[in-house]
Order: C-alpha cells, then structure tokens, then sequence
C-alpha cells in the first residue's frame, strides 16, 4: 500500500492508536512496519520498505554528526526534511521544542537529521548545501536552526548573509558552497528515505537505537501534533529501557509496530 503525502493538520482530526500485530514477523522481534497515515481519523497503514523485504537498515545510523542529544539514547527519531517546507518549518517552531525539553535533553531520544530536497535542483538543495558548509566550521546546527526560523527567501545572497551573520569563515564557506561536494550526499539522503518508506516532507523514523535491523519501525509521515509523537516514543521507552538494564528484550514483550 502506498504511503501517504503529508496533509494540513487540524485541531481534533487525530486520534492516536497502537499498530496492530501483522500475520508475517520474525521470531525475535515480530518486526511489522507500521505507518501513521492521514485520513478519517488516524488510520494505520502496512507499509511495504526495507524491512518488509528483509534488506538492511544499518544506514539509518550512520554517523555524519548531524545528530542532536545522547548518542546513546534508547530511541532514535530519524527526520527526513528540506528547509524549504512550511511543515517541516512548522514541526520545527511547534513541536521539536517540547520533543526537545521532554525528551532529548533528558537523554531520552536522540535526533538524526537527514536531507529529503523535494525537488533535484533549487533551493532545497542548496539550503541542504549551506548547512552542510558551516558544519565544517562546526555551525551545523546553528545554520540549521536559523534556515528553519528565516522568514527570508533563500536566494544565494540571502544564504551567504546567514553565513556571515554566524561569523562564518565566507571564504572558506563560498569555496564548500561552489564546489557541490555534498550535492551527491544530499541525494543519497533522499534515496535511503524513500527506500524505507518516505514519500514528502516531514517525514520520520522511530526506532530502538541498538535494534536498528530487527526491531521495529514507527514512520510518521508529517507534521503530527506533539501529542502523536509523545505517545509512540513513551511505547518505544518502555520496551527500550528495561533492555539497558538487562542487555535483553524483556520476556514476552511485544513491541510496537510501525505506526
């Protein structure tokens, strides 16, 4: 079944609901893709990616330091996004600042970032190409957070003016900038999302950390209200904690599928 597009989201569309078990799972885990769609109500979906088809998921965590909180955390949130998308801008003002209080400071979750441009070429790109530049100078998240929060069109001037508004080495920026060396990472971004199920902007990935490749995998395809996102990460929590104790799944223990 295919996945759905992001749509605008209303006051009192929702309602939240666990996956429900599918018929093929492994023995250890029960591994179902679950996917939260939009429709009447919250509707959940069977998605059809990776993990249905058995290939490997390990790229979801590859480490290129766009990560934010605990490395270690017991949940990842995997966000498919392009700064140019109202959505994207809008989970990012309305809902990452409580995810962040409630559960990434506290080491709880952690964030991976990856770049999902809707279009091959324009400004997707090249806002993608900016954040990666000051991320050699070590202002990834700076950039980041100032490209979501800029109500400015993102031209190459107004681009380079966040540079310098950061103190930025331009130079050094214009010379990452103009050589296009991240234009293939950025694409390569896209193509894993959509191989795991990720059809437009926002798009995320639950998981358990340590269980990238046999646990199971919450996609949430938009900007969700907070609440959504709190209750599929509390269902993650409680399976995924008591594991660090014991260094095993808990006896029995069904975890959610992805929803």
């Amino acid at each position: 079944m295919p996945l759905l597009n992001p749509s605008p989201i209303k006051p009192g569309l929702f309602r939240t609901a666990p996956c429900a078990q599918n018929t093929s799972h492994d023995k250890k885990w029960g591994r179902v893709r679950c996917v939260l769609g939009l429709g009447i109500g919250l509707a959940l979906l069977l998605g059809s990616g990776a993990s249905a088809r058995g290939e490997d998921e390990s790229f979801l965590l590859r480490d290129d330091n766009r990560v934010r909180g605990d490395r270690q955390a017991p949940v990842t949130l995997l966000e498919y996004s392009d700064f140019t998308c109202g959505f994207c801008e809008k989970f990012f003002l309305e809902t990452w600042p409580r995810l962040f209080s409630e559960y990434v400071q506290p080491g709880k979750v952690r964030l991976v970032y990856r770049d999902f441009p809707r279009a091959s070429t324009g400004a997707g790109v090249e806002t993608a190409q900016a954040a990666r530049c000051a991320g050699e100078q070590g202002q990834y998240w700076a950039m980041h957070d100032r490209l979501f929060a800029s109500k400015s069109k993102f031209g190459r001037q107004q681009l380079h003016r966040q540079a310098e508004d950061l103190g930025l080495d331009i130079r050094q920026f214009t010379e990452c900038f103009q050589s296009d060396r991240y234009v293939d990472a950025i694409h390569q971004d896209r193509l894993e999302g959509g191989r795991i199920g990720i059809r437009g902007t926002p798009g995320f990935v639950l998981f358990l950390t340590q269980h990238v490749n046999d646990g199971p995998l919450l996609i949430i395809p938009g900007a969700f209200p907070y609440d959504v996102f709190k209750e599929q990460i509390d269902r993650l929590l409680k399976k995924a904690l008591p594991e660090r104790n014991t260094g095993q799944p808990q006896a029995g223990a069904e975890l959610p599928v992805r929803g």
